[in-house]
């Protein structure tokens, strides 16, 4: 695949996973639980992937509790991230967790397996003013979320960049020889199960409310297993740094198609700020390549 088709298919790839969390806060704010929300998108997709290897998903026993553990840590990441988006504009919550490429940087520094260089340290500093700047730190908040409800939305995202680094350095080095597709359905699986039991002990398992919340929920499964996993079917036939920075784009698509579909609107320095962060996570990628 050459590099320009392949950037084409990645940002629609991008637009399809911000999509997918814009159908999340439509299907919650119309009574969709979060765990409900999560466990559907996840088993959904976990049993597409399974029909798709035809059942072949075993693993060798010492790979197993790895990818087990890096399936928890998924369906962590899951919930703190729906959880963002049902409190916060989808965009927002999307750039604060795009924070996870440069605290992967950071784990792999602090664990040696990278060496420091001013190349990938510049761009993080870089990527938080933007932060600030989309946040509206200083200026204030979004009007959808202020004060105590921004700050909380922040904090769950955050959360979900934190448990998604250590997915990253768990592909990166646990488990990079296994089939990103097979991956993927134990990620999806183990997130369905600990989503499911801990939902239902909790009584959090709320479907819809009415035919919305069913759309939105419909909407964020297809959106999301579709995303998924073309991008594992693509994967192998790019080169070079193209699927880092293109899938980038997608908090700049949430921004837009949750400002067309939800009426979410931030303030013109808001966006700018967006832009900043991708830029520099954009930076950050080529720096590490």
């Amino acid at each position: 695949m050459s590099p320009r088709l392949g950037i084409a298919v990645l940002l629609v790839i991008s637009v399809l996973f911000g999509s997918n969390h814009v159908a999340a806060r439509l299907a919650i704010d119309h009574g969709t639980s979060v765990a409900a929300a999560v466990a559907v998108r996840s088993g959904c997709t976990a049993l597409f992937l399974f029909l798709l290897l035809r059942g072949a998903v075993g693993l060798a026993k010492e790979v197993l509790p790895r990818a087990l553990l890096t399936g928890g840590l998924v369906a962590l990441q899951s919930y703190c991230l729906y959880t963002a988006v049902s409190i916060i504009p989808v965009g927002l919550a999307l750039l604060v967790f795009q924070t996870c490429p440069m605290l992967f940087v950071l784990v792999s520094i602090a664990t040696g397996k990278e060496k420091p260089h001013a190349a990938t340290l510049l761009p993080i500093p870089v990527a938080l003013a933007g932060l600030a700047l989309a946040l509206g730190v200083g200026s204030g908040p979004a009007p959808e979320a202020t004060g105590a409800r921004m700050a909380a939305g922040v904090a769950w995202a955050f959360g979900a960049a934190l448990a998604f680094t250590v997915v990253m350095y768990s592909n990166a080095h646990w488990l990079k020889g296994l089939d990103g597709r097979v991956r993927t359905f134990y990620m999806m699986i183990v997130t369905a199960v600990l989503v499911l039991a801990g939902g239902g002990a909790a009584d959090a398992l709320a479907l819809p409310a009415d035919g919305t919340g069913w759309l939105g929920l419909i909407l964020l499964t297809a959106l999301y297993g579709t995303a998924i996993t073309s991008f594992f079917l693509i994967l192998p036939r790019l080169r070079g740094a193209t699927g880092t920075i293109a899938l980038n784009f997608e908090p700049i698509a949430a921004l837009g198609i949750a400002w067309a579909v939800l009426g979410q609107a931030v303030a013109p320095l808001q966006v700018l700020g967006a832009f900043v962060v991708v830029a520099a996570i954009a930076w950050l990628s080529l720096a590490r390549r």
